[in-house]
């Protein structure tokens, strides 16, 4: 048997990369799209040599692109996490980094025109409803790659994408706070059940036994430590309304201690077994919005800077991510009306992606 084609597009969006694909270049039917995303991405293989992935979560990702239906919204994209060494394909998360190389995509394929210097495009997340404009330096009616914008975990610089997220409050759990609490004990640890864009239990690393600013390695090995965190998120699952999350990837665990390099807070952050090299897009905003709520572990740590728009600088263990807040509602019940970011994303290889006929 010979092999399938399927045309594909490689982009590195913010700190991750992944397979862009258009909808309907793959199969309609969900079991038979996941068993090719898996054959294209070489998975279940911790080198997914036999494919595209890039052995690490972060890099064995996938975007599935169309237009949109959504009044208002111009493109839709549904979010895949694929497994590395399981044949798992979860769309339960939203993934701010692959959201990021949307806009490059859908220029580069056709489904929206450049509408001069800069372009938006409104972008509606499929896993979740979230909707998002993503702003690009478009100055020859194609998504630039040159500029000066730079992001931690990324070598050099590149143009920048600004991402407004205009509703991404309890995309996943139906609530900012899905049991109602700023504060819930778990397994004798206060945290902040949270979901800002992406399902987060936040905790202090001091309330853990650790001071937060251990390197990534370090915790990676640390199997008390891990073991302890992975107690706390599955117990988390069901209080957030995600079930048993015991095969997810969310709730995503976030370590929180006072900020160690001028910047607002530090984070460690677990996707969710493995302590990711910066912070997710959406677990720093979620981080982000968990510090401007009085009461919350989050809070007793951060350096909050005051007034209606609020620039946090979200340190993580290979540098910061800045993140904007629209705060209003009172200083005892604040209310994050507008969340946003700087990234950028990069257009790395267009072609087609092969996988043998057999296995699709």
């Amino acid at each position: 048997m010979g092999q399938r084609a399927i045309p594909c597009m490689l982009i590195r969006g913010g700190t991750s990369k992944g397979a862009y694909f258009l909808r309907d270049d793959l199969p309609a039917d969900i079991a038979a799209r996941d068993a090719l995303l898996l054959a294209v991405m070489g998975s279940p293989d911790k080198r997914q040599v036999d494919g595209l992935g890039g052995a690490h979560p972060l890099t064995s990702k996938v975007a599935i692109v169309s237009p949109s239906d959504e009044p208002g919204c111009d493109i839709d994209f549904l979010f895949a996490q694929v497994g590395v060494e399981t044949a798992s394909v979860d769309t339960t998360p939203n993934c701010g980094n692959i959201l990021a190389g949307i806009g490059p995509f859908a220029l580069a394929r056709g489904l929206v025109k450049a509408s001069g210097a800069r372009t938006t495009v409104r972008v509606r997340t499929i896993n979740t409803g979230t909707i998002a404009d993503l702003t690009m330096d478009t100055p020859d009616g194609e998504a630039s790659a040159e500029g000066a914008a730079r992001i931690d975990g990324v070598p050099g610089t590149s143009a920048p994408i600004d991402i407004g997220f205009l509703d991404a409050e309890g995309s996943v759990c139906g609530a900012l706070l899905p049991t109602g609490n700023v504060v819930d004990v778990i397994e004798g640890v206060p945290c902040t059940l949270i979901d800002n864009g992406m399902p987060v239990v936040v905790m202090r690393a001091t309330d853990v036994g650790r001071t937060g600013y251990e390197p990534r390695d370090q915790l990676n090995e640390d199997v008390e430590l891990k073991a302890r965190i992975e107690a706390i998120r599955l117990a988390a699952g069901p209080l957030m309304k995600l079930g048993d999350v015991a095969r997810k990837v969310v709730p995503k665990i976030a370590l929180v201690a006072p900020p160690q390099a001028g910047g607002a807070i530090c984070t460690r952050s677990f996707i969710p077994h493995e302590c990711h090299a910066s912070i997710g897009v959406f677990a720093a905003v979620t981080v982000a919005t968990a510090a401007a709520l009085p009461g919350s572990p989050a809070a007793s740590v951060v350096v909050m800077p005051e007034g209606r728009e609020r620039t946090l600088s979200v340190e993580h263990p290979t540098g910061e991510f800045t993140v904007t807040l629209t705060v209003g509602g009172t200083a005892e019940q604040p209310v994050i009306e507008r969340a946003g970011l700087l990234r950028t994303a990069r257009i790395l290889m267009a072609g087609q992606a092969f996988v043998p006929a057999g296995r699709v």
